[in-house]
């Protein structure tokens, strides 16, 4: 049985698209709002937490990944968590923004 790869969100809550043409529409949608958290540094680092519309769980096992959220710049860059709820994705965030401003803080 083949996963279900495409996925639209409404509100908090991923629903399989019905298709990829489906999903493109929604995704390129400006009003499909894919921001769960984006915070800036005072020193350069950002961390930004986002709906991915696209399964990353490549392993098959488990629940779906359509969340992420990547870090650029200061000592976390480049760190990255994924995601299979919205609730998770933004504890996740919180938790990843506490860690880069820590370390902000800390270079300072």
């Amino acid at each position: 049985m083949m996963r279900q790869c495409y996925w639209t969100l409404e509100g908090k809550t991923p629903k399989p698209a019905g298709n990829l043409v489906e999903w493109a529409r929604w995704f390129d949608d400006p009003s499909s709002n894919r921001t769960v958290g984006n915070w800036q540094g005072k020193r350069g680092s950002s961390v930004s937490t986002v709906f991915l519309g696209l399964d990353h769980n490549f392993g098959g096992d488990g629940p779906p990944l359509l969340f992420e959220t990547m870090v650029f710049g200061g000592l976390f860059d480049d760190e990255q968590k994924r995601y299979a709820t919205y609730e998770e994705a933004e504890k996740g965030h919180l938790l990843m923004v506490e860690l880069a401003r820590q370390a902000e803080e800390d270079e300072g």
